[in-house]
C-alpha cells in the first residue's frame, strides 16, 4: 500500500477570476435544480433520498448520471469530463438543499459536508485500459480487492501558525492522494508587517484541523480479462468518508472514480531528470458497486429477453439431466460426475439453526482417479461457467495463496491483509487440480474454509475471520499413479480423514480397458477432432454452453435453491436417515461410489460428510419449483 509515500501537490490553484465564479454559480443553481426537482413519475427520488439519509445522520446522496442526462445533458458531460471541478459544487449544491428542504427555519444550524455517490450504467474500462487520455476523468473498472488498508485520518482543513507571530492561516487539502506545501515565509511578512519571522515558520495545529475517514484499495483485474500469458495488474484505490469499509479483500466490485496520479516513493527518489516527470496512476472513488452481496449471491441484472428465455429453461421437464448433459459435452461418459457437478455449481441451501449454528449449502466434490480420465478438462469447463471461479493446482498453490496473506506495507510498516484463492472465490468455485500433490501443511490449511466457511487468521497483531463461502471442486490421482485394484481403498487413497469428511461427494474415475467402450471412446475423440460434434449416439447440448455463462446459471442457481427450501418435508428427511445408515453400513468399498452412494464409510474409516452430506446434496438437485429428489 504506497500511502504515506504519496506526496503531491495541486498544480492549479483555485484562483477563479469573476466570470469563472459566475459560471461556478450558474452550475450550482442547475444542480440544486436537480436535486430538489427531479422526479420519476410522481416521486422526487434525490431530495427524498436526501432527506432520509439526513434524518439517519448519513450526509450522502447516490445519484445515477443516467437521470443527470435526461435532465441536463451538458451539465452530464461536465461532470464526466471535469469531475474535479464539478464534484465540489455538487456536494455544495447537497448541503444548501438539506439546508433548503429539512432546516429553512434553522439558518444558524451548522451541517456537516456532504459526499456524493455516483453510479452509472456506462461502458467498462479494463485496468489496462487507463492511460494517459482518461486522466481526469470519470472511469468505471471492474475487478477484484485483493487487499485493503486499515482506516486512516485523511485531512480536508489544514490549519497552520506561525512559531514567531502566532500568525494562523487555513490551507484546503485535495481528495485521494493530493497534498499540500506549507507556506516558506510568513503570511505577516508578505503583506509587508516584519516581525522577523524565520524561514518555514509554520507548523499545524491538529486540533484545528478537519479530517476525513480513508482507505487504500489495492483492486486486481478479474481472471477472466486477463490476457493469456500475461500476469494480472492492480490499480490504487482511494476511498474515502462513507465509501471506507464498503468492501473487503475478495470482493468484486466495479469502481466509478476518477482517473489520477500521484508521484511514488520511487519515482521520488530517482535522481534522473526523467523520472521526475514520471506519475502513478490511481483511481479516487465516488461509487462503489459490489457485484456481490452479503449472501454470496450475485445480483446481475438481467434483460427482458434473458428473463423470457430462463424462465421458459425452468420449465423444461428433467431440467436436472439436461442440465448434466450440458456440463463439458465434448467429454464421453461420466454422467454421474456431470451430474454431481451440476449439483455444486447450483448449491444447496445454507441453514442457520434455531441456536445459531450455521450449516453449509455449497457441495464439495473429489475426483479421484487414473491419470487421461478428463478429470483436468472438467475443472477447466467448470472455471468457465461458473460465475465466480478460480482455477489452481495443487504443486504451485501454498496455505497462505489458498487462505489469506499478512503483508507488510513498505512505507508505514504496518500489516495488512491480502486474500488468497478461497477469499477471492468468495461466493463461487475453487477449483484446485492435482489436490494430492499438494504438502500436507497447505492441505490442512483450507480444513476450516471447506466446512465452517470462513478463514481466520492470528497474525502480526491481526485477528480477524475472512468469508470463504466456495464449493471446492478437486482432483487427485491415487497413490500409485492408478487405481490398484489388488489394494485396499486405504492404501490407494493418501488422505487423511479429516480432509475426507469435508467432501459431500467423492468419485473414483477407472480408466477400464474394456473394447466396446474403448471403441466408443476413440470413436468420440475422432468425432470432435474432424466435425467437433463427438460421437454420434452423444446428443447436442439443450443448453448451449455460451447459455451457460455468469447471466444464465446464478437466477437459475438461485430459484433452484428457493424450490429446494420449501420442498424437503419429513417424509425427505426420513428418506435422507434411512439412505445415510444404509450407505454407511453397507458401503465397504469405496471404489464403488456413484451418484446414489457416493457418501458412505470406506475400509480406512474415510467418511464424506456424512448424514450431513444427504440433504446437501439432495437441495442441489432440486429442480426450481419442484421438490428435490437424488
Amino acid at each position: 500500500m504506497d500511502r504515506q509515500s504519496v506526496y503531491t501537490t495541486s498544480v492549479y490553484q483555485p484562483n477563479y477570476g469573476e466570470e469563472d465564479g459566475e459560471v461556478r454559480a450558474q452550475i450550482l443553481l442547475k444542480l440544486q435544480k436537480f436535486i430538489l426537482e427531479f422526479q420519476l413519475g410522481t416521486a422526487f427520488i434525490y431530495r427524498d433520498q436526501l432527506r432520509a439519509n439526513v434524518m439517519k445522520k448519513q450526509y450522502f446522496c447516490d445519484v445515477n448520471i443516467g437521470h443527470l442526462i435526461s435532465f441536463n445533458e451538458e451539465l452530464a458531460n461536465k461532470l464526466v469530463n471535469d469531475p474535479a471541478e464539478i464534484i465540489p459544487l455538487f456536494e455544495a449544491a447537497l448541503k444548501h438543499c438539506t439546508h433548503r428542504s429539512i432546516y429553512a427555519t434553522q439558518k444558524e444550524i451548522e451541517l456537516p459536508e456532504h459526499q456524493l455517490l455516483i453510479h452509472s450504467d456506462a461502458d467498462e474500462l479494463t485496468i489496462r485500459d487507463l492511460d494517459s487520455m482518461k486522466i481526469s476523468r470519470l472511469v468505471r473498472v471492474p475487478g477484484i480487492v485483493i487487499g485493503a488498508s486499515i482506516l486512516s485520518s485523511k485531512a480536508t482543513v489544514v490549519h497552520v501558525q506561525c512559531k514567531n507571530c502566532s500568525h494562523t492561516q487555513t490551507i484546503s487539502v485535495g481528495g485521494g492522494f493530493s497534498g499540500v506545501t506549507l507556506p516558506r515565509t510568513c503570511g505577516r511578512s508578505r503583506d509587508g508587517v516584519s516581525d522577523n519571522c524565520p524561514m518555514d515558520p509554520y507548523f499545524i495545529v491538529h486540533e484545528k484541523c478537519q479530517f476525513v475517514d480513508q482507505q487504500v484499495l489495492k483492486l486486481q483485474e478479474a481472471p477472466d480479462q486477463v490476457p493469456v500469458g500475461e500476469l494480472p495488474r492492480h490499480v490504487m484505490i482511494s476511498a474515502d468518508r462513507y465509501l471506507a469499509n464498503r468492501v473487503v479483500p475478495g470482493s468484486r466490485c466495479t469502481i466509478t472514480g476518477i482517473s489520477s496520479i500521484f508521484q511514488s516513493k520511487a519515482s521520488k527518489a530517482a535522481t534522473t531528470t526523467s523520472a521526475v516527470a514520471i506519475r502513478t496512476p490511481y483511481l479516487r472513488a465516488v461509487g462503489i458497486d459490489s457485484d456481490v452481496d452479503q449472501t454470496a449471491k450475485g445480483n446481475s441484472t438481467l434483460t427482458e429477453e434473458e428473463e423470457a428465455e430462463l424462465l421458459e429453461m425452468s420449465r423444461m421437464p428433467d431440467l436436472y439431466n439436461v442440465l448434466a448433459d450440458c456440463i463439458a459435452p465434448s467429454i464421453y461418459g461420466n454422467r454421474d460426475i456431470k451430474k454431481a457437478i451440476a449439483c455444486l455449481l447450483f448449491g444447496g441451501s445454507k441453514k442457520i439453526l434455531p441456536d445459531g449454528m450455521k450449516l453449509r449449502g455449497d457441495i464439495n466434490v473429489l475426483l479421484l482417479g487414473d491419470p487421461g480420465t478428463a478429470k483436468s478438462q472438467l475443472l477447466k469447463f467448470v472455471e468457465k461457467v461458473a460465475p465466480v471461479a478460480i482455477y489452481t493446482s495443487g504443486k504451485g498453490s501454498s496455505a497462505a495463496g489458498l487462505t489469506a496473506s499478512v503483508q507488510r506495507d513498505h512505507a508505514t510498516r504496518e500489516f495488512y491483509l491480502e486474500g488468497g484463492a478461497m477469499v477471492l472465490a468468495d461466493g463461487g468455485v475453487v477449483c484446485i487440480d492435482e489436490f494430492d500433490k499438494m504438502r500436507d501443511e497447505d492441505r490442512v490449511a483450507i480444513h476450516e474454509a471447506m466446512e465452517q466457511q470462513t478463514i481466520s487468521i492470528a497474525k502480526a497483531g491481526i485477528t480477524t475471520i475472512l468469508n470463504a463461502r466456495t464449493s471446492v471442486l478437486a482432483a487427485a490421482n491415487p497413490i500409485f499413479g492408478r487405481y490398484d485394484d489388488l489394494k485396499t481403498p486405504g492404501e490407494n487413497i493418501d488422505f487423511q480423514t479429516t480432509i475426507l469428511s469435508r467432501f459431500d461427494m467423492i468419485f473414483i474415475v477407472r480408466d477400464e480397458h474394456e473394447r466396446g467402450r474403448d471403441e466408443r471412446i476413440a470413436k468420440h475423440v475422432m468425432g470432435i477432432h474432424m466435425g467437433g460434434r463427438g460421437a454420434a449416439d452423444q446428443t447436442e447440448s439443450a443448453i448451449p454452453v455460451d447459455k451457460m455463462k455468469r447471466e444464465a446459471v446464478e437466477p437459475l442457481c438461485a430459484a433452484a435453491q428457493a424450490g429446494a427450501c420449501r420442498g424437503a418435508g419429513e417424509q425427505r428427511a426420513q428418506l435422507h436417515s434411512d439412505h445415510g445408515e444404509a450407505a454407511r453400513g453397507d458401503c465397504a468399498d469405496l471404489g464403488g461410489l456413484g451418484e446414489d452412494d457416493a457418501v458412505c464409510r470406506g475400509d480406512d474409516g474415510a467418511r464424506s460428510g456424512g448424514h450431513t452430506a444427504i440433504p446437501r446434496v439432495d437441495d442441489g438437485c432440486g429442480e426450481p419449483g419442484q421438490e428435490p429428489g437424488v
